[in-house]
Order: C-alpha cells, then structure tokens, then sequence
C-alpha cells in the first residue's frame, strides 16, 4: 500500500459495533474479493472487499475475517485467516502479512494460514448457531459476476445446513453510513488531494487541449500525493459531451468558448472523494454561462443547508426539486404552463435536471446507507445539483462532500476547492 495506515483503532471500533449487534451463539464470515483474470497471465489490479476492509483493515487478496464475540476459546472471538507467506513469495511478491502486521494493521492477534480454514472453522461452527453471511445489497448493485462471497456463501450453506442463517448486510448499511472521526479524517485527505489536482488543471486548461491530456493531469497530482487513483471513472466532459451524464471517454478536444464538466474525485486508503466543477476552456464564462452557473451553485448552497440530522431522504428531493424548478423559471427554461402539466412522478424541472441530489459517500463512492432511515449526525453526502442544455451545448454540475453535523449546518470537506465564478477566471489567468 502507498497510503499512510489507517490507526487499527479504527478497525477495532469498527469490529465492536458490528459485533454488538450480532446474535446470541453468531459468527460472521468475510472475504476479500477475488483477484479478476483479463487474459493469458494478466489480471486486473486488486480492490479489496470494503467490508473486510471495513472491519480489519486488511488489504490483501484470499484473506478470511471471522468474528465469534461467544466462542469457548477468547483466542477465536477474532480470527484472520490469511495466504501463507514464504520467502518466495517475499521475493516475487513482496512481503505478505503475517501475525505482527496483522496485530499492528487490524488488532487481531489471532492468524491462522487459509490451508487451515476449514479444520478451524469446522470447530467453530459446532459451537455456533447462527451464522452471518456478507452480502452486497446496495441499491445500485450489479450481480452479473459471481464473487468469491458469493462462492463462499454457497459453500457455507451446503456443508452447515443446520444453521441458521443471517446477513451482514443490514448492520454494516446502518454502521458505514455513520462516519468514525478517523474515516471524515481519512475521507478529507482524500478531498485535499483532489483540491491539488483541480488547482493543477486550472493551470493547464486551455482551447485546443485535449480531454484525455486533463485527464492525465489529475491523474498525476493523485499518484504524486499517494492516491491510487481515481475513485470512480472519471468525467472530463468539454462542450456537448456535458450533457451526457456518464460520459467517459474523454476523447474530444476543448474549444474555445466552451465549458468543460469535471466529475472527478480521487481516492485515498479506499476512501472516496467526489467532487464537480465546470469551468471555461478559455477561462472566461459568457454571461449566458454565468447566468446557469449561478443558478446551479444557489441550488447546491440552499441544498447543502437541507444536511440536517432527521432530515427525510425524499422530502429532501422534494425540496430541491422546488428550488431548481424555480431557478429553471428564472432562466426562462421553463414556464408556469410547464409546470401546471407537469407529471408529478417526472416533474418539470428534470427535462434539465435528470439526476438525484444527493447520495451517501465513504469507502464507496456511492456508499452503504439505509435511505428510508432519517439523516444523522457523522453521515457523509454529496450534493450535486445541475442544468443539462443539449440544444445551447452546455452542461454544469457543482458538486461537494459535506459532513452532517448536530448543530450549524454541514461541514464541508471541499470547502477549500474553488467554486465561485471570479475566484476560477482569476485562477485560470494568474
């Protein structure tokens, strides 16, 4: 890892109110991800399972975590099952973690080798009777590749089937969505490297540059500051192309006189930034610009202020939804008519504003959260309003990360990422 290790205090906090809501006699499983083939003997950079990561800060392939706070033996309440190193492996490799760094990253003292997983873990099931299994029940989630917890579960399930069975899932929604003091640290170094990349490429846009030539700027100011990269595939959309929400190809070459959306956010210790700016290619906004520019940034101000605890996850987009609706008639890209015959399931406002407001941010861009549950203090959000006009090619997303607080309105985390009109033309001409 290049990032800076996270205190195993985290992990250990982490691990403690997962287990206090585990059942009597209960064990939980969980594995990291595979390590996924592209062809012949290559394969795709390894991403650890948030999960396991969440809970042990482990961050290495076929590594096993199971947590059994009643088993007989106190050595088995917290156990690392993990690939055997050797000094071959060290040699091709690199150095795998062994007892001390598994002690020192996670606070697990107990390490066994996978070739001994199911001698052990057959033990410990005859002294359980529940069993937790991992699984991914984001509301966003693709299922079209079978993962090795998925493998797992399955084999769990036939060879224990006297167990009774219950998920991860709905303990780990409510507890990642609620940020430790070491994660919104984590989380802002995060947002302070992707402030360096925006400052960067601020300095470097100009009519004729290329998307794809932006884009490995960031790049470099994330890889220069420790980051792995990006968090997400970015979005670096000039002209036209941003009005398509998920463009990425970033291809086509910037034009004078035209914007360039930046989705972008870099990631730091797995945990995720996400951030937007639009700025001019040629560092000067038109008024017209200017003009649909101010009413996005009033917007993401006013929404920003609706991060509250006990704040309502629809009625918060209902609200937004009035203020764009009113910025959009405003703009004369609406009017009352529009919104007498609007379709309340698809009102006026999102011919221009397709998209959702708001969405939960932490180890996963779009993070774990239970969204029929109220807002609480320590949840991270997004807020990310825009106006998409295909017909004047202009697209504008503003977009930061805001703490909820209990008092005084969120606390941003990108708060030092130039946002208003004048300080960016200033930026781009110094």
């Amino acid at each position: 890892m290049r990032y800076e290790p996270i205190s195993s205090e985290l992990f250990i906090r982490n691990r403690a109110r997962f287990t206090a809501q585990m059942k009597p006699n209960a064990l939980a499983v969980f594995n990291s991800n595979d390590v996924y083939p592209i062809g012949a003997d290559s394969t795709m950079p390894f991403q650890q399972d948030r999960n396991i990561y969440y809970l042990s800060g482990v961050d290495q392939e076929e590594s096993i975590l199971v947590l059994f706070p009643d088993a007989i033996k106190e050595k088995h309440r917290e156990i690392l099952f993990l690939k055997e190193t050797n000094a071959h492996i060290a040699v091709w490799e690199g150095a795998k973690i062994d007892e001390k760094a598994a002690l020192e990253k996670a606070g697990i003292s107990t390490v066994y080798w996978l070739k001994d997983f199911t001698r052990i873990f057959d033990i410990l099931m005859s002294q359980s009777e529940n069993v937790y299994i991992n699984t991914n029940e984001h509301y966003r989630a693709l299922h079209t590749t079978e993962t090795r917890e998925a493998r797992f579960n399955k084999w769990l399930v036939g060879n224990y089937p006297a167990h009774q069975v219950a998920k991860s899932n709905p303990i780990l929604q409510g507890l990642r969505s609620v940020k430790d003091p070491l994660e919104i640290e984590t989380l802002q170094k995060a947002c302070d490297i992707t402030e360096k990349a925006f400052r960067r490429i601020l300095k470097y846009t100009k009519p004729g540059v290329w998307e794809y030539q932006l884009e490995a700027e960031i790049m470099h100011e994330f890889l220069m500051q420790k980051s792995h990269g990006f968090a997400y595939t970015p979005i670096i959309a000039s002209g036209k192309n941003a009005t398509v929400l998920h463009y990425t190809e970033n291809k086509e070459q910037c034009q004078d006189g035209e914007l360039i959306l930046f989705d972008v956010g870099a990631e730091y210790a797995h945990y995720a930034s996400d951030m937007s700016r639009t700025i001019p290619v040629n560092g000067k906004f038109t008024d017209r610009q200017k003009q649909i520019y101010k009413a996005v940034n009033r917007v993401k101000k006013e929404a920003s202020q609706l991060l509250t605890p006990k704040t309502n996850w629809d009625q918060y987009h209902v609200e937004v939804g009035k203020m764009m609706t009113s910025e959009l008639l405003g703009l004369k890209l609406l009017d009352q008519t529009d919104i007498q015959n609007e379709d309340p399931r698809w009102p006026a406002y999102k011919k221009y504003f397709m998209h959702g407001t708001s969405h939960h941010i932490g180890l996963d861009t779009h993070d774990y959260g239970l969204l029929h549950e109220p807002m609480q203090a320590n949840q991270v959000f997004t807020v990310e309003p825009g106006i998409y006009i295909p017909n004047e090619n202009i697209g504008i997303r503003l977009e930061d990360d805001l703490v909820i607080q209990e008092s005084g309105g969120p606390f941003n985390l990108m708060r030092n990422i130039p946002i208003e009109i004048e300080e960016i033309e200033d930026l781009m001409h110094s």
